[in-house]
Parts: C-alpha cells; structure tokens; sequence
C-alpha cells in the first residue's frame, strides 16, 4: 500500500502514510509552531519513532494537543535540562516546561555517560514536557550496553482510578526497563493504566477499539466509551482528558495499582517534580517526572556471565510450548521490531479523524500537508 491510501482498519478507514513524509509533514508543523528546526526534527523523530513501533499512543496523534499546549505556554520550545543537584553517581535535573522530547534525551545522555565511565549512575528529571514512549530512553541505554530502569509520573494529571476506586488519582505512570543481550535485547515498556490515555485518544478518532472494561464510570461500571473520560466531542476536535467524569483502570487489579502509586512517589514525589494530585482548578498540559537508574555490567564485573545466564534463560522461555503453535512466545520489544519492520516497508496507518485533527493543526500554521 501506498502513501495516501486509505484502508479499513478498527472501526473507521485509515490513511497510510510513509514515514518519511509523515515526519516532514509533522516537522513542518513544529517549526511553524515555533520550535528551532534541530527542536522540530527530535520532537518529529520521536512522535513517529512511536508509530513505527506500534505505540500510536504517543506517535503523532499529540500533534494538535503539543502545538496547542505551545499557545497556551504548557510547553516551551528551546529549553535545556538544568542540574539541580549534582553527586556525580546522581544528579537532580529541571526540565523548565520543555519538550520532553528534548528535556528527556539530554537527562538520558548525562545519565548514559556517567554510567559507561563509573559503572551506574540515577537521574531525577522533574517538569518535564510530555516525554513520549518511555521505551525510546531504554533503546538508547542499550546502544550504549546498559541496563535502565525508568519510573514516570505525570504531575497533576489524574487519569487512573486505584483498584477498588472510581475517582481519578494516579497518573497513566509508566513503567520500562531495558537490558542488553547480544542479539537478543530486552525492552519492557508499558503504562500501569491497562491502556495509555493516548490509546483512548486513537480510539476516539476511531482507531483500534479499546477493551470494553478499560474505563470506569462514576457508578462503578466499566466502559469502553472514550467520552467517558474526555466528555464529548466533535471528528477532529482536541481530547481534553479533563472533559468527562469518568477514569481509567489501572491494569493487573492491585498489583498495577501498587507499581502506579510507586511510579507516583519516585517519579512525582522523590523527584520534587509533584504526583498527580491533589490539584486545583483546569488540568493544564503535562508535566512528566522520571526517575531513572543506569548500570553498566562490564563495570560490575559479571558481564559474561550475565550475558550466558540470562541468554540461556530466555532461549528455555521462548521454548516453552505455546497455546497456539501459529502464534510463538514472544520476548518484550520483539512485537515491536516486527511492527517497526513492517511499516517502514508498507507505510503507518493513521486514522482518519487523527490526520483531520493533524490537517487542521497543519492548516492553522500555513504549512501544507
């Protein structure tokens, strides 16, 4: 299939774009927007980086929200990670309100760089602009050969009800690790909501439909009906998360409920960046906080024998004899790497009203999709 096509895909058709054009398209919009244009190409980069991955969560159905936090100055273009505090193991970084896109990739780089010197190293970024899939960072310390371990927080940005509850009080908190193996690496990397608040976005748009009991109403009954958490609204109009009155489940009953409270207290709290809540007055744009720990093991001095052991288990973990042989037991990441493969080949599917939303974002600006 070719760029400009349209498909059926969930419940409404879709475009299929390529995803060069589709990064020009959304750098075009940010440099418009008032990014510079290195800004514009990462922050493009990495929104479609997530739909070649599969994550169209955080690919580039948060084009209109990003420009549209920009007017209102929720994100800033042009900011630089500030040290706070510096132990040399450990340092503390401010994000000023930037694109996570940018704040994000230099706590990463910093925190990288001194573990591959020292042997580890804990990075506590805070205010944050949204920093995208999460999983990105754990690819970048495995090119480098380390183990990451993120904790991330939205800062008074309720979403997710606690298991047992109704009421919003955590943020989506998403949770990642990567670890390094020749040939095989390991990325986990998922929201402890049981689904991003950016897969009720596509699904709004009509996308991929969401499970029927991902929301929760204010009765106590589950739903898949995104209105429940945004309130009404139009084709291509902007998902405002604060518009309904309803919340998100957190994903595994009590056990990701509890990892969402720890995301909260090390990526919120410990950070200073502040959890999800409580909050006064409108929820306005997103401020992430992530803490993160780097671990080299060619530092720890066990490398081979990780690399052995650990390899050894997963080959006796993909060997275990799967439920239906067409569909083989598969390692984190690797879904995504296939994903990636394929729609680098044969173009990303964007759903109708996202790229309307894009179009009229794109329109707004002068710049012509």
């Amino acid at each position: 299939m070719t760029t400009g096509e349209t498909s059926a895909v969930g419940r409404d058709r879709v475009h299929v774009i390529a995803a060069a054009e589709l990064e020009s398209t959304v750098r075009a919009i940010f440099t418009a927007a008032g990014c510079a244009d290195e800004e514009a190409a990462l922050v493009a980069r990495e929104l479609v980086g997530a739909n070649l991955a599969g994550h169209d969560s955080h690919g580039v159905v948060r084009v209109p929200l990003y420009v549209d936090w920009m007017r209102e100055g929720w994100v800033r273009a042009g900011q630089q990670a500030e040290i706070v505090t510096d132990g040399g193991a450990f340092v503390v970084l401010d994000g000023h309100g930037g694109f996570g896109q940018t704040i994000a990739a230099q706590a990463v780089a910093l925190g990288v760089e001194r573990a591959s010197a020292n042997g580890s190293c804990i990075v506590a970024l805070r205010n944050s602009g949204h920093v995208g899939r999460v999983g990105a960072y754990a690819e970048t310390a495995l090119a480098a050969g380390l183990i990451s371990i993120h904790f991330v927080n939205v800062a008074k940005s309720p979403l997710v009800a606690p298991f047992g509850a109704v009421e919003r009080r955590f943020s989506t908190a998403p949770f990642a690790v990567g670890v390094p193996l020749p040939d095989r690496p390991v990325v986990l990397d998922f929201a402890t909501s049981l689904v991003a608040e950016g897969k009720v976005q596509v699904a709004s748009y009509g996308g991929r439909p969401l499970p029927p009991d991902a929301l929760i109403g204010p009765e106590g009954v589950p739903s898949d009906d995104p209105r429940l958490l945004y309130g009404d609204y139009g084709p291509t109009d902007l998902r405002r998360p604060g518009g309904g009155v309803g919340a998100i489940r957190a994903f595994g009953e009590h056990k990701g409920s509890g990892l969402a409270l720890m995301c909260e207290l090390l990526a919120g709290a410990f950070t200073a960046g502040g959890c999800a809540g409580p909050i006064d007055g409108p929820r306005k744009g997103i401020a992430n906080g992530m803490l993160s720990i780097y671990l080299s093991p060619a530092h720890f001095g066990t490398q081979a024998e990780f690399e052995r052991i650990a390899r050894e288990y997963l080959d006796w973990v993909l060997g275990a004899r799967p439920i239906d042989p067409a569909v083989p037991v598969l390692l984190p990441g690797e879904p995504e790497a296939a994903t990636r493969e394929e729609r680098l080949t044969k173009g990303i599917p964007i759903p109708v009203n996202t790229w309307g939303a894009i179009l009229r974002t794109a329109e707004g600006l002068g710049v012509t999709a």
